[in-house]
């Protein structure tokens, strides 16, 4: 029974450590790529940077996150807004909300001289393009 008992407490404490492990990679990735996704910094720092956290991985992304952590969630919310800013406007393009009512009520009369949509379609096309 003793057996059993030490092999329990071994696989939680290996679970434990594996659980760490995976933690500070994941910390380490999203400091490289914070770091090479920063503009404001040039090569040489860049670099610098670079070979601290190669050479000392675990120190290295703990003194990344401590210099420029706020750094990091204001770039990561500037490139959130620029994300949705664009999104934003693909979505207006694509509704034909960009467009001038002029060239949605002739896209309508192109559709409705093709036969893809009837008259009571275009009316309300229309009227959506002069509202």
């Amino acid at each position: 029974m003793g057996t059993n008992a030490n092999s329990f407490w071994d696989v939680l404490l290996w679970s434990f450590w594996f659980f760490i492990w995976i933690a500070a990679l994941m910390v380490w990735f999203r400091c490289l790529m914070d770091l090479f996704g920063d503009h404001s910094l040039n090569g040489w720092a860049k670099a610098g940077w670079v070979i601290l956290m190669i050479f000392v991985p675990w120190l290295g992304a703990l003194i990344y996150l401590i210099a420029r952590g706020r750094g990091m969630a204001e770039r990561q919310m500037a490139e959130l807004a620029q994300r949705q800013a664009a999104q934003q406007e693909y979505i207006q393009q694509v509704a034909g909300k960009g467009a001038a009512p002029a060239a949605q009520i002739a896209d309508a009369k192109a559709l409705l001289d093709s036969g893809a949509i009837n008259q009571t379609e275009f009316d309300s096309l229309k009227a959506k393009a002069l509202a």
